[in-house]
Formats: structure tokens, sequence, C-alpha cells
């Protein structure tokens, strides 16, 4: 079975690997726009508890970032299941449903990681000072599992690009503003924020926020993550086996 997740995988390896210097590049822009916009700008007039805004803003940047580049990593399926027809290949070949699914989910991982890492690095020479932690590392991989598995799932289901556009218009851009990202959730009236704390994005802002300013660990909002990455591995599971009937 490892072999088979390892061999998913390293086809996205081999992708990502031919276009290291660009996918670095291309990640630098936004976290760069939102650190000098929010974190120099809008933060110098904006006071929160402790530290700076650009202390509480980072955490939050990570948590957005982590979510989109893992959706946008795995939804290429959408256009080998619907286009290219390969993967019909993975389908014949003698790879484990379940190792499929898991090497799929590595490379959005590994993208997020990545990416994540370049964010650090830059808001440490914004200035941030941020507590980072192996928990910390592990709340980015489950932020990242989880909405690689929503992607998966997209691409499993949808039709088309078009519908494929609107995931991410209805669903992502949404959780993008408003998951205490900004500003913390308890702005909202009690009704919305219920809503909005539902969602996983809202956990992983506050898990990376608090473990960032050495705060005691949510531990109901890591349950909530891990749920939501066990149900969206069955349901990722439960999507694929749908096509080989």
């Amino acid at each position: 079975m490892l072999f088979d997740i390892w061999t998913v995988f390293w086809r996205d390896w081999i992708v990502l690997k031919r276009r290291m210097v660009k996918f670095i590049l291309s990640r630098m822009v936004a976290p760069t726009l939102y650190l000098v916009a929010f974190g120099w700008g809008l933060g110098r007039s904006i006071q929160v508890d402790s530290g700076t805004y650009l202390d509480f803003l980072v955490p939050g940047i990570l948590a957005l970032n982590s979510m989109n580049i893992s959706f946008n990593s795995i939804t290429p399926v959408h256009t080998e299941r619907l286009f290219f027809k390969s993967l019909e290949e993975y389908l014949i070949s003698p790879i484990n449903p379940d190792s499929y699914v898991i090497g799929k989910m590595l490379a959005p991982i590994f993208r997020g990681l990545i990416s994540s890492a370049i964010i650090l690095v830059m808001a440490w020479l914004f200035g941030a000072d941020l507590t980072i932690t192996p928990l910390f590392l592990v709340i980015l991989i489950l932020n990242c599992l989880v909405f690689a598995e929503i992607g998966f799932l997209a691409a499993m289901k949808i039709s088309s690009h078009e519908e494929m556009s609107q995931v991410n218009t209805y669903i992502l851009l949404p959780m993008s503003f408003l998951c205490g990202t900004f500003f913390k959730t308890s702005t909202m009236p009690d009704v919305f924020r219920w809503f909005i704390e539902f969602l996983p994005l809202t956990h992983t802002s506050y898990l990376l926020r608090g473990i960032a300013q050495s705060q005691p660990v949510a531990m109901e909002s890591v349950a909530v993550l891990v749920i939501y990455a066990i149900l969206g591995f069955l349901l990722s599971r439960k999507a694929l086996g749908g096509l080989t009937r």
C-alpha cells in the first residue's frame, strides 16, 4: 500500500519539481500584499489584546493560504477525469483506491506546507513574533488535508469548469474573509457566528493563532478538524468508488 501511495504522489511531485521556482515566486505575491496592506497599513491603527495586529494576522493568513493551495492543487483531478481521461489509468491499474486517495492528498499537503513556510519567513522579515511548535505544524497539515478532500470531492462530482469555479465563489471565498482570518468572530451577531464556527477554517484560525501566541490549545477545535478529515476521506473514497462501478 505504501508503494502505491508513493507511486501516486510521485507523479505530482515530478510536476511540482519542474515548476518549483515559479510555484515559490507565485506563492509570495498574495502574502506580501496581505502583510503590507493589513499588517503595515491597516494594522497600525488596530489594537489587539496581546502583541501586534501583525502577530494576529499571520496565523489567519496561514490558514487562508493553506486552504486555497490545498483545494486548488487537487482540483486538476477534475480535468484528468473529464478531459484527459487519465484517471481511468489509475482505476484499471492494481493500485488500491485508498492508496490513490491518500497519494493524491499528499501532494496538496506538501504544497501547502511549502507555501506556509514561505509565509512564515516573510512574516519574520516583517517583524512578526510567533511561537511555532510541532502542534502548529500538525494543525496546518490537518487544514491542508481537509480542504484537499473537499477539492477531491468537487473534482469527482462536478461536471464542468464553470461549476468548479463556483465552488471557489460560494464556499472558499466567504470562508476566506469570515472565518476569523482577519478579525475575531466574536464581533459577529450570535446566529451568524454559530454558523461560522461550524466551518473548519474558523477552527484552524483559532488554533494557529492560539498556539502562535502561546495560549492553551482548544482541544474541541482539534476534534472538529479531525472529524472533518475523517469524514472527508470516507466521502472521497466513496466518490472514487462510484466511478469504478
